[in-house]
């Protein structure tokens, strides 16, 4: 039994499809009953199973109906992907934000992973077993100006995800989570991004030339779920075409090697 927080589109859609492709019954949540409806259905034209809890994750009621759904329907609960985050509301910069988004932020991007996580692991650790991938960003680990509140809240969640994973192994269960970059999504499309940009510059911005499909996370947080990753726990993997790896160096517009001074016209 896998529970997907925000599952209805984008990344938390791609994982719920394929998970569900794979053979797991899939909980997913989502605050867009509709969106929520449509993936359901679409799982289980392909043969998939999929149940909906429909409702904002920042209330702990919600975590408690997931669980319950979960248990009802198998017993037991294999995989937890907290998924859920946004960098909305967002303010130009820190000085001019406010208390009130800092609080909905910590909502979105780190208390909801607590909660969600504190209703999931007694029933992980009475089974002895279990999968937790937290979803990250890679604006934990580097400078965003405008959003200085959302990549607080996000490196929190790579460093509970840390925490956690020391505490629970001895239970079997491994916690992971994976930081995206430049996902070409419901949330992040790629033509918003772009608007007022020369596409031909991608390269420039991105080592592999591209932004990321909604499926090569997911595919990342599946193999997480497997034997396949049997002995990793505790990390934060970036994906994200390489810019983390990069770190302010851009391929220059003339082909002629990298710079990190780069000059826009």
């Amino acid at each position: 039994m896998t529970i997907v927080t925000g599952g209805a589109h984008g990344i938390g859609g791609a994982t719920v499809r394929r998970l569900a492709r794979r053979g797991d019954i899939v909980v997913l949540n989502d605050i867009d009953p509709d969106g929520a409806e449509a993936t359901r259905a679409e799982v289980e034209r392909a043969g998939g199973r999929c149940e909906v809890v429909v409702g904002d994750i920042v209330e702990r009621e919600v975590a408690d109906r997931l669980v319950e759904r979960a248990l009802r329907v198998a017993g037991r609960i294999d995989v937890l992907v907290n998924n859920v985050g946004d960098f909305r509301p967002a303010s130009k910069d820190f000085v001019r934000s406010t208390p009130e988004q800092w609080q909905r932020l910590y909502e979105l991007n780190l208390r909801h992973v607590l909660d969600v996580s504190h209703a999931v692991l007694p029933h992980m650790i009475e089974q002895s077993s279990g999968y937790i991938v937290n979803i990250s960003t890679v604006e934990a680990f580097r400078g965003i100006p405008g959003h200085a509140a959302y990549s607080a809240f996000n490196a929190g969640v790579s460093a509970f995800t840390k925490s956690l994973a020391v505490e629970v192994a001895r239970h079997g269960i491994r916690v992971n989570a994976i930081a995206p970059d430049l996902a070409d999504s419901q949330q992040t499309p790629a033509a918003a991004m772009l608007r007022g940009k020369d596409e031909a510059r991608i390269p420039t911005w991105v080592p592999v030339g591209r932004f990321g499909h909604v499926d090569e996370y997911a595919r990342v947080i599946e193999f997480l779920t497997t034997d396949g990753a049997s002995y990793l726990t505790g990390h934060t993997i970036p994906v994200d075409g390489g810019t983390l790896a990069a770190s302010g160096w851009y391929a220059r517009v003339d082909g002629k090697g990298w710079t990190n001074f780069p000059q826009h016209t």
